[in-house]
């Protein structure tokens, strides 16, 4: 055996019993050691995920706690929350709401309407053009009525054409049914929490379940409600109002407010998040007080449900539902409410251990795909993948890689925030079969855009070449071998991308066995890499094409168009020498918005997005970008490493497509 091939086996070996250290102490983490059980089941087509402590039998009956996760994300989302709750006592139910996760049910069985409020509810008009009439693809209807709730009146949740919004608790109704007939719970001490997308489902539960007696007579009304980064409404939408018969009330609320909200809604349509967001009829409406209100205070009582506070979080809407902060008072809250059977302080949390953990395991994961593909190089049947690098004539200058990265940057970052928020919503694609994925459609078509350029640019490039008299081959673009230099090479793109397929599947291998033994896959806080139920893997076969053809492209005019002499230098200097400029480039147009959107926000100015496009081009894909960001930068290593060792493009592109569009179809949004 070769000695670089013995040590691949050895690193492969090392990546791999390091993966189940990881994933074996997460899951003891989440099992409290073993006090905890953690099952997975399925209410009707709706996914959840139990946490059972084993002091809630069904002689000593439990408090329970449904958690609802938000748009993008699935119940593996509300880990901090369940594990937290559940180390104290509480039994924890997070389900996969309609269109998420392992849930069959696509978003649509929400239900929409045909107009949208550009206000918060109670304070909009039709005279003002804050009550608008909406078009456009049935996605498009969909996404602009997540605040139009199933419970509201008639104006709000029914359009004009006959639809309607149907189940806004996204199946969190369904599932609090079953919490509540649990025999070891105490259906009178229940509570509901939802983040973003699930503040919405949590009012709509507790809605549902206002003034709700159970077979025996027990009252179930959930005692307490909390929203992290959740809207407000006016109190004649909710609270006892006469439009409802005073039956619809909710008890015990906490608002978790992110300073730094990306969504609109969520700072009440305002620029910023502000103490003049206390002095609102909107906010003290909710806390029940007037003329002075204060962040972080505790109004009316627990005893008769009209407890009320708005945390203010330093953090942005992502990242509230990690927030240590935010959990320690939501404890707090529950407690108040439910009275928590065990006294651990709110503030000792072992949750994000959990995460850093599993964000380990799938730092591994990936790694060990690069001794794998250094061992299968050496097989007969890939051996030729690997080719020399083009001559060094090929090289940019500086001055020429500088303007060659700058108009890359430019056009990536640019492009974003149109593209990708036309292409979730607008863009006229089948959608209801094959292309479902709401945050691949955005992707879908900004990639659109970016491959057109880049074609455009491969053309009049080659053309210009040819021109002066330095033709480029096939080769200098990665995508060519080197004892055919001016042909494409359709064999190194069939044996690079089933090379590829050799090295993603065997990391797709190890998700399922970490999902069988710890229940458990690789992710940080929102999903990365899941297993695929059969309709997810038919949509990643639609959406991979995009993604191959965009990889195979961006990595020919980054990886080989933008060749520097470190290129060529052998070592982990040589390596570190050109991956730095690959990752500039890769992640350039990605930074640039993310300048773009927080350094106004931090400001005290508001989200760049909304401020220099609108809030249409705000929201969903600028708060992407803290995800995205880390994502293109693991994806430039992973490109670069490939590169340098088989000459050419394919692998790493195909490595890389493989890989983005696993994250994309594997658990976020499906219509």
């Amino acid at each position: 055996m070769k000695q670089g091939v013995k040590k691949s086996w050895i690193l492969l070996a090392a990546c791999l019993a390091l993966i189940f250290v990881c994933m074996g102490t997460a899951n003891r983490i989440q099992t409290g050691g073993g006090s905890i059980t953690v099952t997975q089941g399925r209410i009707d087509d709706i996914s959840y995920k139990l946490y059972t402590p084993s002091t809630a039998t069904e002689a000593n009956k439990a408090p329970g706690v449904l958690l609802l996760h938000g748009y993008q994300n699935d119940h593996e989302t509300c880990a901090a929350y369940a594990i937290e709750l559940a180390r104290r006592g509480v039994v924890v139910m997070a389900i996969d709401e309609f269109g998420h996760g392992a849930t069959e049910s696509g978003m649509i069985q929400r239900g929409y309407t045909n107009h949208t409020v550009k206000v918060n509810y109670g304070e909009d008009s039709i005279e003002a053009g804050t009550y608008k009439t909406i078009g456009g693809p049935l996605r498009y209807r969909l996404l602009l009525n997540f605040s139009n709730l199933s419970f509201f009146e008639e104006h709000y949740s029914k359009g004009t054409d006959g639809s309607k919004v149907s189940d806004s608790s996204m199946g969190g109704v369904a599932a609090y049914a079953v919490l509540a007939t649990m025999d070891n719970v105490d259906p009178t001490r229940l509570a509901v929490s939802g983040h973003s997308m699930g503040t919405w489902a949590s009012w709509s539960v507790s809605a549902v379940y206002a003034g709700v007696t159970d077979e025996q007579g027990r009252d179930i009304t959930p005692k307490a409600t909390v929203l992290q980064c959740g809207e407000l409404f006016t109190d004649d939408i909710y609270d006892l109002s006469p439009i409802f018969g005073n039956k619809i009330y909710f008890n015990n609320v906490l608002l978790l407010q992110a300073k730094w909200d990306e969504f609109n809604y969520f700072r009440d349509y305002r620029n910023t998040v502000s103490d003049e967001l206390l002095s609102s009829p909107l906010r003290l409406s909710f806390l029940g007080t007037e003329g002075q209100a204060a962040w972080n205070t505790t109004y009316g009582s627990f005893a008769d449900g009209t407890a009320r506070r708005m945390e203010l979080l330093y953090t942005n809407h992502r990242l509230t539902t990690h927030h240590a902060g935010g959990l320690a008072t939501a404890l707090e809250w529950f407690d108040e409410a439910i009275d928590l059977p065990t006294e651990i302080p709110y503030t000792d949390q072992v949750a994000m251990t959990k995460e850093w953990l599993v964000l380990a395991a799938a730092f591994l994961a990936i790694l060990s795909m690069m001794p794998l593909c250094n061992i299968l190089l050496e097989t007969p049947l890939f051996k030729e993948v690997a080719q020399p690098l083009p001559p060094k004539a090929g090289i940019k200058k500086k001055g020429a890689w500088l303007r060659g990265a700058l108009v890359t940057i430019l056009i990536a970052g640019l492009t974003y925030p149109f593209m990708t928020q036309l292409g979730q919503g607008l863009l006229p694609l089948p959608e209801t079969t094959l292309f479902r994925m709401t945050i691949g459609n955005g992707f879908v078509g900004w990639y659109s855009l970016l491959i057109i350029i880049m074609i455009l640019f491969t053309v009049f490039g080659r053309r210009k070449a040819r021109k002066a008299g330095t033709p480029l081959t096939w080769q200098d673009a990665g995508l060519g071998s080197a004892d055919k230099p001016e042909k494409f090479s359709w064999k190194l793109l069939g044996k690079g991308a089933l090379l590829a397929l050799c090295m993603v599947g065997f990391m797709y291998v190890l998700v399922v066995v970490c999902e069988k033994l710890f229940q458990l896959d690789f992710r940080f806080i929102w999903p990365f890499f899941k297993s695929f139920s059969l309709v997810r893997f038919g949509q990643f076969c639609v959406y991979i094409l995009f993604f191959a053809a965009f990889y195979i492209l961006n990595n020919s005019k980054i990886f080989a168009g933008l060749r520097s002499e470190g290129t060529y230098e052998k070592g982990f200097k040589g390596f570190m020498k050109c991956w730095w400029r690959y990752a500039l480039v890769m992640v350039g147009g990605t930074l640039l918005i993310i300048l773009i959107e927080y350094i106004p926000f931090f400001a005290g100015l508001g989200p760049g997005a909304d401020l220099l496009f609108g809030s249409t081009f705000g929201g969903p894909f600028m708060s992407l970008l803290i995800v995205f960001a880390p994502q293109v930068l693991i994806f430039s290593l992973i490109g670069t490493h490939l590169y340098r060792r088989t000459g050419n493009v394919f692998t790493g592109a195909m490595t890389i497509a493989f890989l983005a569009c696993w994250i994309v179809t594997g658990g976020s949004a499906m219509l």
